[in-house]
């Protein structure tokens, strides 16, 4: 995903990468940006700390659990937005980024898809809308190297399903089914995980009644559109105040 942003700048007016951060003990410290791909900037080395006295808007965290905690770490000590893709997060890292929200404007999502952003919008109208006697099943899609399931994205969108519902996810989330379960609760709100091959992301929000079913999709190509709302997001958040933002606020601006 790096990559990725690095590649898509390229073609957002008004966005300079001025750092290519990545972790100390990475094969790519002090090797050339523009080594691994055409990537704006290609004076610019991949580099395991910001320099103090460069001038950075936002910092795009897209990384693993145990590197997100630097990469906030970064935001908070040079002041500066912070904007975060990394999934898998634990409770206390969460939180993490509800302190630092004090001090910096953060932006978290799970997907910075702006098609899944509306899918999870409507997910949570149609669950107002059609009441409990619809049942709710999320199947998500991932390629086979992805770490943590269900996806933040299936989550995401099981808690805009709760919330609209009145309920928190952690009532009535059911993450697996195996042997002898016995009758479905109608009110939880079910999890399937599908790992293989390429696959870069599809999710499916399932709306079920006696008779008739609804479903709610999104399929994703490329990891490119991904990096385009990242970018869009830091353009966004740029010189807003300190607080917890959303995707949600980005496509409703």
């Amino acid at each position: 995903m790096g990559r990725s942003v690095l590649s898509a700048s390229a073609t957002f007016d008004g966005v300079d990468i001025v750092a290519a951060l990545v972790r100390a003990q990475s094969e790519l410290v002090d090797t050339p940006v523009s080594g691994v791909l055409d990537a704006q900037g290609n004076e610019l080395l991949h580099v395991a700390a910001l320099d103090p006295d460069l001038a950075v808007d936002v910092l795009i965290d897209f990384s693993a659990g145990d590197a997100f905690d630097n990469a906030l770490a970064i935001a908070v000590e040079h002041r500066i937005a912070f904007v975060s893709g990394t999934t898998g997060l634990q409770a206390a890292q969460q939180l993490d980024l509800e302190n630092a929200a004090l001090r910096i404007p953060v932006l978290w999502a799970a997907n910075f898809s702006l098609g899944v952003a509306m899918l999870r919008r409507l997910s949570g109208e149609a669950a107002a809308a059609l009441g409990q006697e619809f049942q709710v099943e999320i199947i998500e899609a991932h390629h086979a190297l992805k770490e943590d399931a269900p996806s933040g994205t299936a989550l995401a969108l099981g808690r805009a399903v709760a919330e609209a519902r009145g309920r928190g996810l952690h009532e009535v989330a059911r993450r697996s089914r195996d042997g002898m379960i016995g009758a479905r609760d109608p009110d939880e709100i079910g999890f399937s995980t599908i790992r293989g091959g390429d696959i870069v992301g599809e999710h499916t929000v399932m709306f079920i009644a006696a008779g008739e079913r609804i479903e709610l999709s999104h399929r994703a190509t490329t990891r490119d559109l991904f990096a385009r709302g990242a970018l869009r997001a830091a353009q966004w958040i740029k010189g807003r105040p300190a607080g917890l933002y959303s995707i949600e606020d980005v496509i409703s601006a």
